[in-house]
C-alpha cells in the first residue's frame, strides 16, 4: 500500500511577533564573559599606556572572539588566529586608502567582496562577513592623526591576539569541552528523531538528527589534527557517536508502531549524558571505521567558484550594495558612510531567502532607533578611562546573551556599544547630530541592502531545486555503485558517502530559500515539497544502508549487499535514478521498473509518483 505523499511544509514568513519574543536557545554565558573581557581588556590598557584612541583600535580585533566558538580548541586557535589578521588587514586596508579619495570606496568593496565569499565558502558561520566589512569601512574613517595604516593593523592584530588567548582558556577546565559539546547536542537531536518516527514530524526531526549528527563528525573528524595523538578521550566520543549514529538507522529503518521506541530513546539520551562525563564509567575502543566529515576546503572552494553557486550569487550582491551605499556616502558626503555601509552588507552577507532577510531588515532598523536612546545616555555620561572600558564590556556582555534569542533586542545595545567606540571615548561635538546620523545611515543602509536583493534575486527563486534534486539523486547514484559490492569502507565509498550527505543538505537549502521568497515566487517551490521530502527520505535510507553494511564487516556486508540487490538491482536503480533525475530537470514521465531492492523500493514509488504530479 503507497504512503500518502507529504503535504507543503509551512513557508517561511515574516512575523512582527519575533521583534520581542525570546526563540529557544542557549543563555551563552561564557562566550559573553570572555567577549566583553576581550573588548575591555585593550581599552584598559590604552588607558594606562595614556592613549585611549590606540584601545580603542585594539578592540576592533576583539570581535575575532566571536568565531570558532563551537569548534575544537586545536581548530579554533587556528580559526581565530586567521580571523586576528583578517581584521588587521581589513582596517589597515581602510586606514591606507584614507590618503587615496575614491580608493576608499573600492577597499570597502573588495574587502566585503572577499570577506563574503570566504566567510561563506569555508563556512566560518555566525557573524560572518560583516564584521570584516564593518572593520575595513571603519578603517577608512578613523580619525588617525598619529598613526600609520601600519600601526593600526598592529593594534588591531594585537587584540585579535588577546582575544585568541582569552578563547583558548577553556582548555585549562576542559580540553575536550567542545568535543562533549557536540555530541550531547546529537544525542538530543537523535533522542528527538526517535520520538517523531511515526509523526508528521518525523521528517523535520531527522533532517536536524542527520545535522546534528554531521557536525558532530565534523567536529571530531575534520577539525581534529591529520593525525591525532592517542586520546582516549577523543576515541571515547568517537564510540558514542557511532553507537548514536546506530540509534539514526534504527529510526529510519523502523516499522509501523516502532515498538523499540522508548528503549531507543532512553539509550540516545544516556549516551548524551556519559558523552558530558570527563571519565568514563567503562572503556571504550577506537571505532575502525570513521566518516571523512565534512568537505576538504578545497572541495568547498571548487564547489563555490562555480556559477551560479549561492557564494558567487551573495558576493556579488554583496559587492553591488557596498558601492551603491559607498556611493551614496560620496554624493552627499556623509562623514560616516561606514555606517551605511555596513547596514547593506548586514543584510545580504549570509545569503538569506527573501522573508529571513526582510526580517533581519526590520529588526536591525527597529533596534537601532530604539538603541539610539541608549546611546545617547551613555555618551551623555561621558565614560572616561576604566570606566568606558567597563561600560564597552558591560554592554558587550548583554549582546552576547541576546543576540540568537532576541536580535532587535541585542541590536539595542549593539547601536550603543558602536556609537560608544566611535566617539573614541571624547565629549561628541553633538550628541544629537551623532544620533541623526546613525539613524538615518542605518535606515538607508538597509533599504539599499534589500532593495539590491530585491532587484537581482531571480523570478523563480526555487529554479535551483530541480537542479539540486538531481545532483543529489546523481550522488546518491554513485554510493551504490559502492554499496551493490558491499564496501562502504574504502575510501572512494567514504567520499561518496560524504558527498550525499552533503547533497542532502544542500536540496533543503534550496528548498528554504525558494519557500522563502515572495508570496508570487514561493508557489513553484511549495509544489516540489512532496518531491523534496521524498527524496530525502531516499537519500537517508541510502546513508542508513552503508552504515549497516560498515558495521556488518567485510565479509557479511558482501552477502547483505548481494541478497539485496541481486544479479540486475544496482542495474534497476541506477536506470531509476537517472529517469527520476530527468524527470525532476526536464519534466519528462517518471515510470520506473516494479523490480527495485526491497530496502528502497518505498521510497522510489514515493518519490516517482510526487514528480508525477
Amino acid at each position: 500500500m503507497n504512503r500518502s505523499l507529504p503535504q507543503a511544509s509551512q513557508a517561511a514568513s515574516f512575523r512582527l511577533r519575533q521583534l520581542i519574543e525570546l526563540r529557544p536557545g542557549p543563555w551563552r554565558w561564557w562566550l559573553a564573559v570572555h567577549t566583553s573581557i576581550c573588548l575591555a581588556a585593550p581599552v584598559a590598557i590604552g588607558w594606562a599606556a595614556g592613549d585611549v584612541p590606540a584601545g580603542l583600535i585594539a578592540a576592533i580585533g576583539a570581535f575575532t572572539a566571536l568565531y570558532g566558538a563551537d569548534r575544537p580548541y586545536r581548530n579554533r586557535a587556528l580559526v581565530l588566529a586567521t580571523t586576528a589578521l583578517g581584521f588587521a588587514c581589513a582596517v589597515a586596508l581602510g586606514v591606507w586608502s584614507q590618503t587615496f579619495g575614491p580608493a576608499a570606496i573600492v577597499t570597502v568593496v573588495l574587502v566585503a567582496m572577499g570577506a563574503t565569499f570566504l566567510c561563506n565558502a569555508f563556512r566560518m558561520g555566525p557573524p560572518g562577513a560583516y564584521m570584516f566589512a564593518l572593520a575595513g569601512a571603519v578603517g577608512t574613517g578613523l580619525p588617525i592623526q598619529h598613526l600609520t595604516w601600519w600601526h593600526a593593523g598592529l593594534l588591531v592584530l594585537a587584540g585579535g591576539g588577546l582575544s585568541l588567548l582569552v578563547r583558548l582558556a577553556g582548555t585549562l577546565r576542559d580540553p575536550r569541552g567542545p568535543e562533549r559539546n557536540a555530541v550531547a547536542a546529537a544525542s538530543a537531536a537523535v533522542a528527538r528523531f526517535l520520538q517523531a518516527v511515526g509523526s508528521s514530524a518525523e521528517d523535520t526531526a531527522r533532517h536536524a538528527a542527520a545535522l546534528a549528527l554531521h557536525d558532530t563528525w565534523n567536529t571530531l573528524v575534520s577539525r581534529q589534527p591529520a593525525r591525532p595523538s592517542n586520546d582516549s578521550v577523543l576515541h571515547r566520543l568517537r564510540s558514542i557517536s557511532r553507537e548514536l549514529h546506530r540509534l539514526f538507522i534504527d529510526g529510519i529503518s523502523a516499522g509501523p508502531g516502532f515498538p523499540d521506541r522508548d528503549t531507543r530513546v532512553k539509550q540516545a539520551r544516556e549516551l548524551g549524558t556519559e558523552a558530558r562525563l570527563k571519565q568514563s564509567p567503562s572503556a571504550r575502543e577506537a571505532p575502525e571505521h570513521l566518516p571523512l566529515g565534512r568537505l576538504s576546503l578545497a572541495e568547498s572552494l571548487r564547489e563555490s567558484l562555480i556559477w551560479p553557486s549561492p557564494v558567487l550569487v551573495v558576493t556579488l550582491r554583496v559587492g553591488l550594495a557596498a558601492a551603491v551605499s559607498g556611493l551614496v556616502g560620496a554624493a552627499f558626503n556623509i562623514e560616516r558612510a561606514y555606517w551605511m555601509v555596513a547596514a547593506a552588507v548586514l543584510i545580504l552577507h549570509q545569503g538569506w531567502d527573501w522573508s529571513r532577510s526582510l526580517q533581519r531588515t526590520v529588526e536591525r532598523v527597529i533596534g537601532t532607533l530604539l538603541g539610539l536612546v541608549l546611546a545617547g545616555v551613555v555618551l551623555w555620561l561621558e565614560p572616561q578611562g576604566l570606566w568606558l572600558a567597563l561600560t564597552l564590556g558591560a554592554l558587550q556582555f548583554v549582546i552576547e546573551l541576546l543576540v540568537i534569542r532576541n536580535y532587535t533586542l541585542a541590536v539595542l545595545f549593539i547601536t550603543a556599544i558602536a556609537l560608544t567606540m566611535s566617539s573614541g571615548g571624547h565629549e561628541a561635538p553633538s550628541i544629537l547630530v551623532m544620533l541623526w546620523d546613525r539613524g538615518v545611515d542605518t535606515v538607508i543602509g538597509c533599504a539599499i541592502g534589500i532593495g539590491v536583493l530585491l532587484v537581482t534575486a531571480p523570478r523563480a527563486v526555487a529554479v535551483q531545486i530541480p537542479q539540486e534534486l538531481a545532483a543529489a539523486l546523481k550522488a546518491a547514484q554513485e554510493v551504490l555503485n559502492f554499496v551493490a559490492t558491499g564496501d562502504a569502507v574504502s575510501t572512494e565509498a567514504k567520499r561518496a558517502r560524504r558527498n550525499l550527505q552533503h547533497r542532502a543538505i544542500v536540496l533543503l537549502t534550496a528548498y528554504e530559500l525558494g519557500a522563502g521568497a515572495r508570496a508570487q515566487d514561493r508557489r513553484y517551490a511549495e509544489e516540489l515539497w512532496p518531491a523534496v521530502i521524498s527524496a530525502q527520505r531516499l537519500l537517508y535510507r541510502v546513508l542508513a544502508f552503508c552504515w549497516m553494511l560498515e558495521d556488518a564487516g567485510p565479509d557479511r556486508a558482501i552477502k547483505i549487499a548481494r541478497k539485496e540487490f541481486g544479479a540486475d538491482g544496482f542495474t534497476n536503480v541506477s536506470n531509476a535514478l537517472d529517469i527520476l533525475a530527468n524527470a525532476a530537470t526536464d519534466g519528462r514521465p517518471a515510470t520506473i521498473a516494479s523490480e527495485m531492492p526491497e530496502f528502497l523500493k518505498e521510497e522510489l514509488d514515493d518519490l516517482s509518483r510526487s514528480l508525477a504530479r
